[in-house]
């Protein structure tokens, strides 16, 4: 009999009943169940004998009137939903209750109180979910024949939100969704200049209204106008420490007021809190989700996030975080770019950077589906950097590393690094023209 395997799989457990007796008697259940034993009247008796439970619930008598009630399992599924929904309607009641009380103490800020209050009812929502997580044959190979015709269908063009790098896009095809990419460096390589640049290729979708992208920034670690700043300057082509200076040209203003005035429209959002947790940025995502139809989600930087137990050892806690990250994007269906910093080894050892060198957890590599590090470009020794650049050291070279793709082909793409803009370009100036 299937009873249990499908009260689990609709997260029924024994606090999901009202009545003790009926909690004790379900939780010895589960223990049967777990041993591999028989569950009928005797052994259930039984086991609730062994624990001195038995006379407790009221013994052989009551678990032969409760057997009694339901001749076929006919009706399981009616049975189990009435069960989960009542047991969500008390704990509504009580997270309503817990909160009137808590918001009379006043003991935390109101910030705190309202994000701890939004998690409380999120956790009942997902608890009253009971879709079946499992496809069969048939499903899933509709969908695979679905996704056939679509790439045969747009052949050589870029399926995904594009990153604005030409180069890279023809080895990605753009970014899927439910993909977690990150893009990790060590600090001052330009991983904040990266995620503006392919926000900005997403938001504004290329002059082309139907390719926009709404995107949602979680910055941990700038401003939301110190970004905007970077954007605007960076769109426009305009010096950031020229414009600080005030010494600006008539063209310059002209174009920081196009730029500003094309960048107000795009559906760009950022969040700068400080501190958050992967419960509190879910949250957060998911209801712009709902209001806005998010298409992509970044993040500056992971290691930045906290993790939910501050007691737990912190790559535990960043293998907490790289998990959310990577069940945020498959729960929302889109694509989530995670910037993440790099250990001191590359530097120490003058080389190109591995995926090992993620720093603080193995599981950031183990859960992502694309990998970019972004390097110095090094000479073919291997002992000198080339990062001298151009135009006084403004203009550098940098190296793109695909180290990981799931589904695609790993390589190096080439490209260069304005730092007075902020900006990565494709190397070769024929693919300059996004």
């Amino acid at each position: 009999m299937d009873t249990l395997p499908r009260c689990i799989e609709a997260k029924i457990t024994d606090e999901s009943f009202y009545k003790p007796a009926h909690r004790t008697m379900f939780k010895a259940m589960m223990d049967l169940n777990e041993s591999g034993s028989a569950i009928d009247e005797v052994t259930l008796g039984g086991k609730l004998e062994a624990k001195n439970e038995l006379e407790m619930i009221g013994g052989y008598p009551y678990i032969n009137e409760v057997a009694s009630r339901i001749d076929t399992a006919a009706h399981l599924p009616h049975y189990i939903t009435r069960v989960r929904d009542t047991y969500l309607l008390r704990s509504l009641i009580r997270t309503c209750q817990t909160t009137v009380e808590d918001a009379f103490q006043e003991q935390e800020a109101i910030g705190h109180f309202l994000n701890r209050v939004e998690q409380d009812i999120f956790k009942l929502n997902e608890t009253s979910i009971n879709e079946s997580t499992i496809s069969d044959s048939k499903k899933m190979m509709d969908a695979a024949s679905k996704q056939i015709q679509f790439f045969m269908k747009h052949r050589g063009e870029v399926t995904g939100v594009p990153s604005g790098f030409k180069d890279l896009d023809k080895l990605t095809t753009g970014f899927q969704s439910p993909q977690m990419v990150v893009v990790a460096a060590r600090p001052g390589m330009g991983k904040t200049s990266m995620a503006l640049n392919i926000a900005e290729a997403a938001i504004l979708g290329g002059g082309h209204p139907e390719k926009v992208v709404p995107t949602l920034m979680f910055s941990l670690e700038m401003g939301a106008d110190e970004l905007a700043l970077r954007l605007l300057c960076s769109h426009a082509g305009v010096s950031s420490r020229k414009l600080k200076d005030g010494f600006l040209s008539k063209e310059s203003e002209k174009d920081l007021y196009e730029s500003h005035k094309l960048l107000s429209k795009a559906p760009f959002f950022v969040d700068d809190s400080s501190g958050l947790n992967i419960l509190e940025m879910r949250a957060k995502a998911r209801r712009l989700k709902k209001q806005h139809n998010l298409g992509m989600i970044m993040v500056d930087y992971l290691q930045l996030l906290q993790g939910t137990d501050s007691r737990v050892p912190r790559h535990e806690q960043i293998a907490e975080i790289s998990r959310g990250i990577k069940g945020m994007a498959k729960e929302l269906r889109i694509p989530i770019i995670a910037l993440a910093q790099l250990n001191r080894e590359t530097e120490k050892e003058r080389r190109q950077p591995r995926m090992s060198d993620l720093r603080e957890s193995g599981a950031i590599e183990q859960d992502a589906d694309i990998v970019l590090l972004i390097s110095q470009k090094f000479a073919k020794d291997n002992k000198d950097n080339e990062d001298n650049g151009e135009d006084g050291g403004n203009v550098v070279p940098r190296d793109l590393i695909i180290a990981k793709q799931r589904n695609g082909p790993t390589g190096i793409v080439s490209l260069v690094f304005d730092k007075s803009l902020t900006r990565f370009r494709d190397a070769a100036k024929e693919n300059n023209d996004y």
